[in-house]
């Protein structure tokens, strides 16, 4: 069938689009201010983008419209539509669906599906897991938010049973408003941590728990949930009832936990040791992605040995502590980095991720914009303080925010820089970076190309 995706350059809907294609479809969509690297992987794909929403894409005459989350019928100041070609599309009666329901019904159906979900470190956790697979021979399909480095593309069919996909607790479309991932009926179902966020659709962390609690009804009881001991939200999920086979990690008297530091450690499966991780990864947070997909691996039955074995080689995700560049100066280097970490604690893990490795001598300029939904909406800025915690110096993007960047952020005192323009912004952390310097830029958007734009200027010093 032929398949026009709105909203395609997400990372949900651009990984559907690379599994349409590769399953023989003809895929076109369109999208509004696209930028890498989903918008280069669809271009090297072939898939055709346009440029915005309007209604002469009729005239492409697809068998049906694909609709990511991001559209709405919403209307501008004066009162046009702001996706018109949603309005022809429903004033023409024409055939749509949600992305998460036309992946269940043409890709995920009659598989063995991986559902990895959690406030952080989907992305990270659902690579992890697929390059165990792969190691293992058992040639997964996956979709991941993300580019696995050990893979070069978000998504593919793969060629046996198994499907380990990012289980997103956003909403599915604006006629559906049940969570991504009660679409995709997993037999492993991995709840990796679950915190307040998408202040824009939810009003409670109740209300976040309870869409959990949905998925886990999906799970048959010859199924497996895999839930994050560390965490009480999860723990309240779970005593709301679950009936397949329950798996645990992160604490000492887990099914699964770790010994050692996040960047070498020994794994341990109900008191035995099974296995080491040595990598180049840093934090915590990663070391329980690592137990998460270890455990989801083990049921559809690869050894934690082989696990660990396959994660030593595990290469991360594009735009997950990415290294861009190294500018070198006499005096040492200058390292930039781009994370996706958007959320406060997020935003915290990675920066005490890699204070931990680098030590205390060597400075952290933290760079970030609150660009996501609920950081927009100013819902958690009390926290900005202490999520920058592990950083010697902070620049904050504050364009097209309604509320005051500066003033939540004066706890930091003379540490934080706050600017409403990029180019100004990138030009003041220039100027600040030293020789020896670990610049983090932390953004789920293109952020202006940041990080390009941060080497370029510390080259021409």
């Amino acid at each position: 069938m032929h398949l026009h995706i709105l909203g395609i350059c997400g990372t949900f809907m651009g990984g559907l689009a690379a599994l349409a294609r590769e399953a023989g479809h003809k895929v076109t969509g369109c999208d509004a201010g696209v930028y890498p690297p989903m918008s280069e992987q669809l271009r090297a794909l072939g898939i055709d983008l346009v440029e915005g929403y309007s209604a002469n894409q009729l005239s492409f005459k697809p068998d049906i419209f694909v609709i990511g989350n991001v559209i709405s019928r919403a209307r501008l100041a004066d009162g046009s539509a702001r996706y018109p070609l949603m309005e022809a599309i429903l004033d023409a009666g024409l055939p749509y669906t949600s992305g998460p329901q036309w992946l269940e019904e043409h890709i995920l159906r009659g598989r063995h599906v991986i559902a990895v979900a959690g406030t952080h470190g989907k992305t990270t956790t659902t690579a992890m897991t697929s390059w165990i697979l792969e190691s293992a021979g058992l040639a997964p399909g996956f979709l991941v938010g993300g580019v696995p480095l050990n893979f070069g593309v978000s998504a593919r069919l793969g060629q046996q049973k198994t499907f380990v996909i990012e289980a997103d607790e956003y909403d599915t479309a604006f006629f559906d408003k049940r969570s991504k991932f009660v679409h995709y009926r997993p037999r492993t179902a991995v709840l990796n941590n679950l915190e307040f966020d998408h202040a824009d659709i939810f009003d409670t962390l109740a209300d976040i728990e309870r869409q959990f609690h949905h998925l886990i009804r999906t799970v048959p009881a010859c199924g497996r949930v895999i839930v994050n001991d560390l965490e009480e939200s999860l723990v309240r999920v779970l005593n709301k009832g679950c009936w397949s086979e329950q798996r645990s990690f992160g604490t000492t008297v887990s099914d699964f936990n770790a010994a050692g530091e996040a960047d070498d450690f020994e794994v341990i499966h109900q008191g035995d040791g099974v296995g080491r991780v040595q990598w180049s990864l840093s934090g915590t947070h990663n070391q329980l992605n690592a137990l998460a997909a270890i455990a989801a691996a083990q049921h559809v039955g690869v050894l934690p040995a082989d696990a660990c074995a396959a994660l030593a080689r595990f290469e991360n995700v594009k735009r997950r502590m990415e290294v861009r560049g190294r500018v070198k100066t006499d005096a040492g280097e200058i390292t930039v980095y781009d994370d996706f970490a958007h959320h406060p604690t997020a935003m915290r893990t990675t920066l005490d991720g890699l204070r931990h490795t680098l030590g205390p001598q060597q400075r952290i300029l933290a760079v970030f914009e609150p660009r996501s939904n609920t950081m927009k909406l100013g819902t958690m800025k009390s926290q900005l303080p202490w999520s920058l915690a592990s950083a010697d110096l902070a620049f904050c993007h504050s364009g097209g925010l309604g509320w005051d960047v500066a003033s939540a952020l004066e706890p930091m005192g003379s540490k934080v820089t706050v600017h409403e323009n990029i180019e100004t912004l990138a030009a003041h952390i220039g100027r600040c970076a030293r020789p020896g310097d670990h610049i983090v830029c932390m953004s789920n958007g293109g952020f202006g190309g940041m990080p390009a734009k941060l080497l370029e200027i510390i080259q021409k010093r």
